[in-house]
């Protein structure tokens, strides 16, 4: 049901924890399954994330998606994370289950209010980037409507 790299990531989660006076932090959940993540961004003068942190409280998928986009972030700069979504971080982990792929949309959503934030920080605007919404239910409603 799960890839080798969901178990791993799972188990061995990446930047677990808190930044203090991040740049940026996002926090999005998901009413309906319960799992809520926070996203903690460090950001240099050039616009590189020099560190992430997160803290996911739900189930397996979110944990490891969590991990696998905080890994695929790190070191990038803010416009080629915004290129993050959550079909990258699916094929990232080898896959999830399709009752667990709005894990994946959890974590590029999150990314998107933690985006939001640092850019309100600063005064500035971030090309292509739009208000997250708070729980992805709306997310996942709005696209099937399109």
């Amino acid at each position: 049901m799960y890839s080798d790299k969901v178990i791993d990531h799972f188990q061995n989660p990446r930047n677990v924890g808190e930044i203090e006076d991040a740049s940026g932090i996002g926090t999005v959940g998901n009413a309906k399954c319960g799992d809520m993540m926070r996203l903690y961004l460090k950001i240099n003068e050039e616009q590189v994330i020099i560190d992430c942190k997160f803290k996911t409280y739900g189930c397996g998928a979110a944990v490891a998606s969590s991990s696998m986009a905080t890994e695929m972030i790190k070191g990038k700069t803010v416009a080629e994370a915004m290129k993050l979504t959550n079909k990258a971080v699916m094929e990232a982990l080898d896959g999830l289950p399709p009752e667990k792929e709005h894990c994946s949309l959890l974590a590029e959503e999150t990314l998107h209010a933690a985006l939001w934030d640092y850019a309100e920080k600063l005064g500035i605007k971030i090309p292509g980037l739009i208000r997250s919404v708070q729980d992805i239910e709306d997310r996942m409603v709005r696209e099937l409507e399109d």
